[in-house]
């Protein structure tokens, strides 16, 4: 069928990028810690939310900036200050969309830590 062919395909490239790009697998580990986390930290289904959202667009950046490379690298493998130009901006959304999320996490994680350090140091 023709969508399950979508699905493998998607599969492959989500599967690439794990196996290919070593800022994937970062992003991947601390995604896990964050989950780790939020269930020890009882987050509320709206920070879940928030989380999930954060973790998702992290990893389709990362995967956006490795197409964008890959398609670059096709185009020329000479030095080109237009393909710097674009793979700076590239890894740059990737880096926006991490700072973005450790902030986020941070208004979420970081009011439950301080709670629990009062707790423990009473």
């Amino acid at each position: 069928m023709k969508w399950t062919k979508a699905f493998v395909n998607a599969w492959n490239g989500i599967k690439y990028c794990y196996r290919t790009q070593l800022n994937f697998k970062i992003h991947f580990v601390f995604i896990l810690l964050v989950a780790i986390a939020g269930f020890v930290f009882y987050l509320t289904t709206t920070e879940w939310i928030l989380i999930l959202i954060c973790c998702v667009s992290v990893l389709v950046t990362e995967m956006l900036n490795t197409a964008i490379e890959k398609l670059c690298d096709l185009v020329t493998l000479e030095h080109h200050p237009l393909v710097k130009i674009i793979k700076d901006v590239s890894a740059g959304a990737v880096f926006t969309s991490a700072i973005g999320s450790a902030l986020i996490g941070s208004v979420i994680f970081l009011p439950k830590v301080v709670i629990q350090i009062k707790l423990l140091l009473q």
